[in-house]
């Protein structure tokens, strides 16, 4: 399965009495509709799809595995208008503040995505960042992974921010991008 090598960032193939453990880091990025036909909760085209067949459809995914995931968004369906007009910010300077981010985390000595708990703990947080972390895990089924996760999500947005401390801000987008109702 994956889970392992997601978390571990290795996988270890055994044959005929041998093992070998191959590096395996790589970031994984998926998609799924949210029932069979894809139009549940769409604004536009109304969902065929019944409650049983729902249920069936999202069991088919591991909790587990799905946990594993740091970023969930729901897309809703972009109008053509929406589309055009350059709105957006550019790609150029996403790159820039990514670029410093991870100039951020290389000058702290390791890369968001190898934070441990510890590492986390001492990260500075403030306090508004912590009772909105609280919060969350109170009203929401957060799990103990989720928790960290959602801590290294706020650490990673706050460097996309060029901030040294962790805010509510921070936090509350870090629980938007985990899929997290506050």
């Amino acid at each position: 399965g994956l889970r392992q090598p997601i978390e571990d960032g290795s996988v270890v193939v055994a044959r005929k009495g041998a093992s070998v453990e191959f590096p395996s880091r790589f970031q994984l990025i998926g998609a799924t509709n949210p029932c069979p036909c894809g139009f549940r909760d769409d604004r536009t085209t109304a969902c065929v799809c019944s409650a049983t067949s729902i249920e069936r459809y999202r069991r088919r995914l591991s909790g587990p595995l799905v946990d594993r995931f740091d970023v969930r968004v729901v897309v809703d369906r972009v109008p053509a208008d929406d589309l055009v007009g350059g709105r957006a910010e550019s790609s150029a300077a996403v790159r820039i503040r990514v670029v410093a981010a991870v100039e951020l985390q290389r000058l702290r000595g390791q890369l968001n995505r190898d934070l441990h708990r510890r590492d986390l703990d001492d990260q500075p947080w403030d306090t508004g960042a912590t009772a909105l972390l609280r919060k969350a895990v109170s009203t929401s089924a957060l799990t103990a992974r989720g928790w960290d996760r959602v801590r290294r999500l706020a650490r990673t947005v706050a460097d996309l921010a060029g901030s040294a401390t962790i805010n509510k801000g921070h936090v509350a987008e870090a629980l938007v991008l985990r899929g997290v109702r506050q």
